[in-house]
């Protein structure tokens, strides 16, 4: 087998069950565009604080996004590095996933 990446499997898995939610790929994508605190992100959402700060933690927790303290607020920001790893990762499977797919057109071919 390829060996795509050098993380751990737990990491992986903390990474692929982040984005698995699309609440969390919400507040991602938010966080993406600008510095919403928790409290701004929970308004958004028709869910308890306790549920927005539960997800926030995940995508902590993933290295996806990053939480400072700014008064009484937590400001959330996207950790641009970990996405960029993720994308790449992402962009490696499909990489494989093409070549198998070429692959497999060579032996239907070879069977005409």
């Amino acid at each position: 087998m390829v060996v795509l990446c050098e993380e751990s499997e737990e990491s992986l898995n903390r990474l692929f069950r982040a984005l698995a939610d699309g609440t969390r790929r919400d507040i991602l994508a938010r966080a993406i565009t600008e510095t919403p605190s928790v409290s701004d992100l929970a308004a958004q959402y028709e869910m308890s604080f306790a549920a927005v700060q539960k997800h926030v933690a995940v995508l902590q927790r993933a290295g996806l996004v990053r939480k400072r303290a700014n008064g009484r607020e937590q400001l959330v920001s996207t950790d641009r590095e970990r996405l960029q790893r993720a994308t790449e990762l992402l962009d490696s499977y499909e990489v494989l996933w093409r070549q198998r797919v070429a692959q497999l057109d060579d032996v239907l071919r070879e069977g005409e």
